[in-house]
């Protein structure tokens, strides 16, 4: 059936003229165009998003017969020379510029020197949390052999990097800290399956907090 059908059928049904239905088999099209337009809808989607955009949801705008995987390809060849990709990060995909263009967006931007680095606790504490999620402030505290600082805590907060966790099965039950989907995507990485094998000797005792 045809969108024109389709939408004749709903007005037949009371449907207002103005609702319309969303055709994702595009079956009117012949293959090439339905393929252009299956992709278009998956960069639109992607492009709207600021954050990475799962598998489920790219689904839902292209036709049943249709592999997201094999769409997000030919995407990705389309952008071999462009400033920007499209990479699989945090279980999703997203747009993302390239790092070797990151100077010229500080300079457009007009940060300066302003770095997005962090500190080396801050980076320990990080990695603490990455790897023993869920982890209480007194499991931080067992890592580092001293108090983490709270205004360190309340940075990576505010950078969208950890978020509160479980309740810990301790005494009070404290809340615990975990990582975020930020986090994954600043770091590249699909999951926390995807996190390096480290020596975790973030125990740095004469690091300051």
């Amino acid at each position: 059936m045809t969108v024109a059908a389709k939408r004749k059928l709903l007005r037949g049904q009371g449907g207002s003229a103005s609702e319309s239905v969303f055709d994702r088999e595009l079956v009117d099209l012949p293959q090439e165009l339905r393929w252009r337009e299956w992709m278009g809808r998956i960069e639109a989607e992607l492009f709207a998003s600021a954050s990475p955009v799962g598998r489920e949801d790219l689904t839902r705008v292209v036709g049943e017969g249709a592999s997201v995987e094999m769409l997000i390809d030919d995407i990705q060849a389309e952008l071999v020379g462009r400033p920007y990709e499209l990479a699989e990060v945090s279980g999703g995909w997203m747009f993302r510029t390239k790092t070797q263009f990151a100077e010229a967006i500080k300079a457009a931007a007009n940060l300066g020197d302003q770095s997005l680095a962090f500190t080396e606790m801050e980076m320990g504490v990080l990695c603490a949390i990455a790897y023993h999620q869920p982890i209480d402030w007194a499991g931080l505290k067992d890592i580092f052999g001293k108090e983490v600082s709270r205004d360190l805590l309340a940075r990576l907060r505010f950078k969208e990097l950890i978020a509160s966790g479980p309740r810990a099965p301790r005494p009070g039950a404290p809340h615990t800290f975990v990582t975020t989907p930020e986090f994954l995507a600043t770091f590249d990485l699909q999951s926390l399956r995807d996190l390096p094998d480290l020596d975790l000797g973030v125990g740095d005792k004469n690091v300051d907090a």
